[in-house]
């Protein structure tokens, strides 16, 4: 899976949650996006930093070669409602892939 199918994916189970009462955050936890520690956790630092979610904590550690994380309560912030609004080429994947489902008995 590459880079920025991630973010989206992120960004838009972020967005799913926004009517809960509680986060689950294995919901986008590594295990369950399947990356190593460090991408996820470069990632989740990218996300933070460009101001697309709150809620996570970031710090370098001497014992690491990349940024530590950890999830308080991730919310996505109106940067990162943008960011799914305006992406068309996930837009156009998502719309690909659900006319293929729609096409595609057993899917």
């Amino acid at each position: 899976m590459d880079n920025f199918r991630i973010i989206y994916k992120i960004l838009r189970i972020l967005e799913k949650s926004m009517d809960l009462e509680e986060f689950d955050n294995n919901s986008i936890s590594r295990e369950r996006l399947e990356l190593s520690e460090a991408r996820w956790c470069r990632i989740m630092a990218m996300l933070a930093s460009e101001g697309y979610v709150t809620g996570i904590e970031t710090w370098q550690s001497m014992d690491c070669g990349y940024p530590r994380v950890c999830l308080t309560r991730p919310e996505i912030t109106i940067k990162g409602l943008e960011y799914l609004e305006d992406n068309t080429f996930m837009k156009k994947a998502a719309e690909m892939a659900k006319g293929i489902k729609d096409i595609v008995p057993g899917l």
